[in-house]
């Protein structure tokens, strides 16, 4: 079956997307407004798009009633954020920051968590969190009605000293990290299920022909 999206509703569009698209990593993204209060929120349109320079792209959904969401507008205004990653003993946690609490609540401290101070930017990273990107917007791009996509630049990467495998060859124990991702609706995966794969080479698919 074809869908035309522009001839279905936005929930369609967006169901048709979340169910298909899966599993996608979760930005659990920490931004400070003007005044420097702090807001915090998890999403899922999110990945690692290039590394020289080392890029990601976030897509930040508007809120059905507010518009720009907490998160889109604090970027917008001050160019920066923090990603952190989710492992699944920290999903309530993150969970409860996805709340649709008014302007102004502090969702770091709804849920209880600590926070560390950043190197390069001024909104903090979660302390628990076993690896946290630190990130200017390069560029955003409205791409709807308070629908923004950020393109961030990462200035520096922090890993929890216990899952860095060997750090002068940037090896990582990425299973030990216990990550989630989101599938759709209310349900996440875990990233222990796992296969691995040679990727094939021009030489060695002309050399099995012969």
């Amino acid at each position: 079956m074809r869908f035309d999206l522009d001839k279905v509703g936005t929930a369609i569009a967006y169901k048709l997307l979340a169910a298909t698209v899966v599993p996608r990593p979760i930005a659990w993204v920490v931004t400070k407004d003007q005044q420097g209060q702090v807001n915090a929120a998890p999403y899922s349109f999110f990945n690692v798009m290039g590394s020289a320079p080392p890029t990601i792209a976030l897509g930040l959904l508007a809120d059905p009633e507010r518009g720009f969401k907490d998160t889109a507008r604090n970027i917008l205004d001050t160019g920066e954020f923090v990603i952190n990653l989710v492992p699944e003993r920290l999903v309530a946690a993150m969970n409860l920051t996805a709340v649709d609490a008014p302007r102004g609540v502090d969702e770091l401290a709804l849920a209880g968590l600590e926070t560390l101070p950043s190197t390069h930017i001024a909104p903090p990273r979660i302390a628990e969190s076993p690896v946290a990107f630190e990130c200017v917007s390069l560029s955003s791009v409205v791409t709807g009605p308070q629908q923004t996509v950020v393109i961030g630049r990462v200035l520096a990467v922090h890993i929890d000293d216990r899952f860095v495998k060997d750090a002068a060859r940037g090896h990582v124990l990425t299973d030990a990290l216990d990550l989630v991702a989101r599938s759709f609706g209310s349900d996440y995966i875990r990233t222990h299920d796992t296969f691995s794969l040679d990727r094939p080479t021009w030489a060695k698919l002309q050399a099995d022909t012969l």
